[in-house]
């Protein structure tokens, strides 16, 4: 039976709806990116970087982060939610990393620098690390500054792809990853202080 033309009229509707509905589906989200986040531009920041902090990857989109707890120092719980409003730069160690025990003296180094109201870097012991234990990794290399936080079902770390030790994450101040490394890094070179600095700095966030 040949269709009618009223027929023709609602089919080329359904297709434009369609069409729409794709349109708007492979945009994602109002204010650009995809459906991880907006997109950010962070490439002055990359640019910054040399030697083995080029290991230091800054995404292209804002993605979310886990919203699991994780035991404090004082044996309490928190979210990284509850660090919104700064940057942070969180490291995931354990008492048996090497390149952990290496790096963690110029995080120490990059919180007393630059740790206040706009950064903070948190550190998260994950796995099986025994409190003891981990007070004598900190009081061996010196460190007195940065918090004995521990993920000890590595629960929050395997949420959020973390393979292998150390690895640093950069949260902005609403709390989403932009910036990822995996391995140790010479956090008290100069190119790391100035990306902290400039990522730092009043009217950055």
């Amino acid at each position: 039976m040949p269709l009618s033309r009223s027929a023709f009229v609602y089919i080329g509707a359904g297709f434009v709806a369609i069409a729409a509905v794709a349109a708007i589906t492979l945009r994602g989200p109002s204010g650009g990116g995809d459906a991880t986040g907006p997109a950010v531009d962070y490439s002055a920041y990359q640019q910054m970087l040399d030697g083995d902090m080029k290991k230091l990857q800054f995404h292209t989109t804002a993605k979310p982060v886990s919203t699991l707890a994780f035991t404090t120092d004082a044996g309490g719980e928190a979210t990284l939610a509850d660090y919104k409003g700064k940057y942070v730069l969180l490291n995931f160690w354990a008492t048996w990393c090497a390149p952990c025990r290496k790096e963690m003296p110029m995080l120490s180094e990059l919180q007393a620098e630059y740790g206040g109201e706009n950064f903070e870097v948190l550190t998260l012991a994950t796995g099986r690390n025994a409190v003891p234990a981990m007070k004598a990794f900190f009081a061996e290399i010196g460190v007195d500054n940065l918090p004995l936080h521990r993920d000890p079902k590595q629960q929050l770390a395997r949420e959020m792809g973390v393979l292998g030790l150390p690895i640093t994450v950069i949260l902005d101040p609403e709390g989403r990853e932009i910036a990822r490394m995996q391995g140790d890094a010479e956090w008290d070179s100069a190119s790391a202080k100035a990306m902290i600095a400039a990522l730092t700095a009043p009217g950055e966030s």
